[in-house]
């Protein structure tokens, strides 16, 4: 069964998911999400660019969740949220640096809990759009 047999075509515009994979992109791109909008004050005094580009990932992936929600979702639109999330996790390399995939996930010394965690969910998520783009038919 394909993930569009469950996913409601009536009069309503909200359109819960029809497989736990769908609940898990939605999981993996609110943290994300709020990840980054709680990120964005902290960086903006280093960086106003890369503040409001934190912010704008962070909205980004907070409207794809609601457009995910609704009936107006099409299965095309999994490779655009598979891509924006495979962007978002390069643009961390690229804005950071590429000395050392390592490295970047590294703030003065130290883990950077919040970076490693937005990364693996953005991976993850990217992973799971995928997977229910190759599994609605």
């Amino acid at each position: 069964m394909g993930v569009s047999d469950t996913r409601a075509s009536g009069g309503s515009v909200v359109d819960l998911p029809g497989t736990p994979v769908g609940y898990v992109a939605i999981a993996l791109a609110a943290v994300t999400a709020v990840i980054h909008l709680l990120l964005a004050p902290r960086v903006i005094g280093f960086s106003r660019t890369l503040a409001i580009l934190f912010a704008l990932n962070g909205l980004g992936f907070l409207g794809g969740i609601a457009v995910f929600l609704t009936r107006y979702w099409r299965r095309e639109l999994y490779l655009v949220a598979a891509g924006y999330a495979i962007v978002t996790f390069l643009a961390f390399f690229f804005f950071g640096g590429f000395e050392g995939f390592v490295s970047a996930f590294y703030m003065r010394g130290e883990l950077n809990v919040m970076a490693v965690v937005a990364k693996a969910a953005e991976g993850l998520f990217a992973v799971a759009t995928l997977y229910l783009y190759s599994a609605e038919s």
